[in-house]
């Protein structure tokens, strides 16, 4: 049965689970090069540290789910310590925090976040841009592709300008450290001769591109999860700002050449509810995915589960005003029974959106595929490729690719009252649903599950099943999770399989980790490429692939958990390029920084640079802090 403790499973969420206080480099590497990684050991020792009764006396009765409108406690501690105490000294917390000295706020934050805020007192002042890297090239406007733009995840030549031929030739151009971050999760854009990237801190960082050194900065309220979403050129008129959201449910616009804020929006006041999917951007539009972390907050025993629905929200790009919303859930949850603890349970519940929308123009829809419900009975619209309409939201049609699928996370924990009787199998979709022509002029919809299967659907039948494949063995962090790529009539297919799923459960068939390339129109595999392991017994390694994938002529690029940066051929799957990032590098800070495992966010490739964040760690995955830019060395 399932042997996690819940005090480990926050270990984990929290990154501060056992081993991650160093990882161990993948090659030679100066030992004081690693960044710094707290570990305390489970996250129950902290009852110990000065904070624990100052947040029990201060703080708990407001944050342990007693308060609907406070953050429960589970979302401070994905916070950093600074950030924690930026929030009580002249944040949205100030009034609340104004009994407590300064330092009870400092060990306030220490102990939510379980790391120290002296393992950030040696200061490495930023690279600041002087001279022509201070200037943004108005020339080299944002473009069409990306996450929130284009789900496809493809970006041709004329914006790549990196022909296959030059992959072999990729060499690290330039390394970027988060400071004071375990992670690295948020995806960059290019645009104006810069990189634009948010951070686990809160602060979103304007690099320039070809040396890494910093044009500005803006520090949003909590960490920044999504990719950046620029405005295409010519849209001023309706808003050229740079997007993104936060882990708290708040979405930003920034003016891209300054940093300064043009508005900012709770899109939620469900106190679980965080932004995972990035915003799409259309005609005006920013169609914005509510998630939620109460999946994991229900592990409580002594809380009613579970209140939360998934929706879209539909904000105008220019002021940030409501346009509308659409829960993926119709009604409210409502008390359908009691647990053995006594607590209510309501449903159906759950049902988010962690994938960025797909807009369809010529349909005038918006398509999202959604989670799993948190409690039984399940609905139908869990685990689904929804259509919405792009002028007011409402839906046309739904499509349920899998039935009965209630899970949370006290399924993890053998006798926890709070799983729900369907208990799974937590098979949702994270990856976005993509568009996509094929040759003969039709269109097509994908869908990759977490389930390891990919699905066709018709468009024009209100989702009609056209093919569906077996790609991987699927599980709680099985078979495709953040986003597949497709152009020229065919689907590429990454595929995690973590050898351990820590989920519990026995499977019938082995874990199939690597990437896959499937035709289209038929489902048909055309080519596979099975993952190399070079974890070698390695704690929180796996060779598989959970991060989203970017393809460009001829090439799919892909980060693999066990930190290897790979780029295959899109005709063959023959491996091209192969860059380690498990390692300490020299950052244009000096800052330590150390690359982990490829998590969430993929590559974005512009002018020849490729660009991707390295290290997550989250549930059971290898930290880091590293934004890493490469190019092709001159012949």
């Amino acid at each position: 049965m399932r042997r996690l403790t819940l005090a480990v499973l926050i270990g984990y969420v929290l990154g501060v689970a056992p081993g991650l206080a160093s990882p161990a480099p993948a090659g030679p590497a100066p030992a004081h090069g690693a960044p710094h990684f707290v570990s305390s050991g489970h996250a129950t020792d902290r009852q110990h540290w000065p904070g624990a009764q100052v947040f029990a006396q201060h703080c708990a009765a407001c944050h342990l789910g007693e308060v609907p409108a406070a953050p429960e406690k589970f979302f401070l501690q994905m916070m950093t310590p600074g950030a924690i105490l930026a929030a009580l000294t002249h944040g949205m917390m100030i009034e609340e925090a104004k009994p407590l000295t300064l330092l009870q706020k400092r060990q306030v934050a220490e102990y939510l976040s379980g790391q120290r805020l002296s393992a950030a007192r040696k200061q490495y002042p930023l690279p600041l841009c002087t001279g022509a890297a201070a200037r943004f090239d108005l020339a080299q406007g944002p473009v069409p592709y990306g996450w929130g733009l284009d789900n496809s995840r493809f970006i041709p030549a004329a914006v790549a300008k990196l022909p296959p031929a030059d992959v072999a030739r990729l060499k690290l151009k330039w390394a970027f450290a988060f400071p004071r971050a375990l992670r690295a999760r948020s995806q960059p854009a290019i645009a104006y001769g810069a990189v634009y990237v948010g951070s686990q801190n809160g602060t979103i960082y304007a690099l320039d591109l070809a040396s890494g050194c910093v044009r500005w900065t803006f520090r949003a309220s909590a960490e920044v999860r999504t990719a950046m979403v620029l405005a295409p050129h010519g849209a001023q008129d309706q808003g050229a700002h740079l997007y993104f959201g936060d882990i708290i449910g708040n979405v930003y616009a920034v003016d891209p050449l300054t940093g300064r804020l043009q508005w900012r929006r709770k899109v939620t006041a469900h106190p679980d509810a965080t932004l995972t999917g990035t915003p799409a951007l259309y005609d005006g539009t920013l169609y914005v995915p509510v998630s939620s972390l109460e999946e994991a907050t229900a592990a409580a025993i002594h809380k009613p589960c579970c209140s939360f629905r998934g929706s879209v929200v539909a904000l105008d790009a220019r002021t940030g005003q409501v346009r509308w919303r659409t829960y993926t859930i119709p009604t409210k949850p409502r008390v359908v029974g009691k647990t053995s603890a006594g607590m209510d349970i309501l449903a159906p519940s759950g049902v988010p959106v962690w994938n960025s929308p797909t807009v369809d123009v010529s349909r005038g829809l918006l398509y999202v595929a959604t989670g799993n419900d948190y409690t039984s009975p399940a609905d139908d619209m869990s685990d689904a490729v929804v259509a919405m309409r792009l002028s007011d939201g409402k839906i046309v049609w739904h499509r349920q690719l899998l039935a009965d699928d209630a899970w949370n996370v006290a399924c993890m924990f053998k006798g926890n009252p709070n799983c729900p009787r369907q208990d799974g199998p937590d098979a949702d979709f994270g990856a976005s649903v993509i568009l996509t022509r094929l040759p003969n002029g039709h269109q097509v919809l994908l869908a990759g599950q977490k389930s390891g299967v990919v699905y066709g659907l018709d468009p024009d039948a209100r989702g009609r099943m056209l093919w569906k494949r077996s790609v991987g063995r699927g599980g709680v962090q099985g078979g495709v999770e953040f986003g597949m790529t497709a152009y020229d009539g065919r689907v590429f297919v990454p595929i995690s399989d973590m050898k351990n799923g820590h989920d519990g459960r026995t499977y019938s068939s082995p874990p199939r980790p690597g990437l896959y390339a499937l035709d289209a129109a038929s489902g048909r595999v055309l080519w596979s490429h099975p993952a190399t392991d070079f974890c070698h017994g390695r704690p929180f390694c796996d060779p598989g692939i959970v991060a989203a994938i970017t393809s460009i002529p001829g090439v799919i690029i892909a980060g693999h958990m066990d930190g290897m940066l790979s780029a295959y051929a899109a005709g063959t799957g023959k491996l091209l390029w192969r860059y380690n990032t498990l390692r300490a590098f020299k950052t244009v800070s000096g800052a330590p920084g150390h690359g982990g495992s490829f998590d969430g966010p993929g590559a974005v490739v512009r002018d020849g640079y490729v660009v991707i964040n390295s290290g997550y760690g989250l549930y059971f995955h290898m930290p880091g802090n590293v934004l890493l830019a490469f190019k092709a060395a001159a012949h």
